[in-house]
């Protein structure tokens, strides 16, 4: 007997965070910590983006609310939070507004719909019927090194 289980009933655990009014969610798997942001151990680079002093680490800080064009609750990035998350022992920073609930959700997928989002692993329905996007820590994580990579060009060019 073989029992074959669709996208659709594949379950996470994840982080609820919040941006502005969207709610996204981060696996668990993938969250080594969180941080209050910090001024003095926040850098910017050449090209406008941000790296955090983790101990001995140097990380870039992806903003989600840059990364899907929506409006944070404050432009200061004192009063975010910080979530290191890591994928193929590689980490980032991602700023949210807040953190909410953890809880299990069930994966369902955009690509049999939609065309592939940078960052977005697929979607889930809440509990209040609102839908949440469930973040790709590895596409953030490729994106952001990409920044640093193009960034890198503009400096040698």
């Amino acid at each position: 007997m073989r029992i074959r289980l669709p996208l659709t009933l594949a379950i996470l655990d994840g982080q609820l965070v919040r941006v502005g009014k969207e709610i996204y969610i981060i696996s668990l798997l993938a969250i080594v910590e969180t941080i209050q942001v910090s001024r003095d151990r926040l850098s910017s680079v050449l090209g406008g983006s941000e790296v955090f002093r983790l101990r001995d680490e140097y990380l870039p800080v992806v903003k989600l609310c840059e990364l899907f064009d929506i409006e944070p609750d404050s432009r200061d990035i004192e009063d975010g939070l910080l979530v290191v998350v890591e994928a193929d022992n590689r980490r980032v920073c991602v700023l949210v507004d807040d953190l909410l609930a953890q809880q299990q959700v069930v994966i369902k997928s955009l690509e049999s719909n939609f065309k592939p989002v940078l960052g977005v692993a697929g979607a889930t329905i809440l509990g209040d019927g609102a839908v949440a996007l469930i973040i790709d820590a590895r596409d953030l994580i490729r994106a952001a090194e990409q920044r640093q990579r193009n960034i890198h060009a503009v400096r040698a060019a």
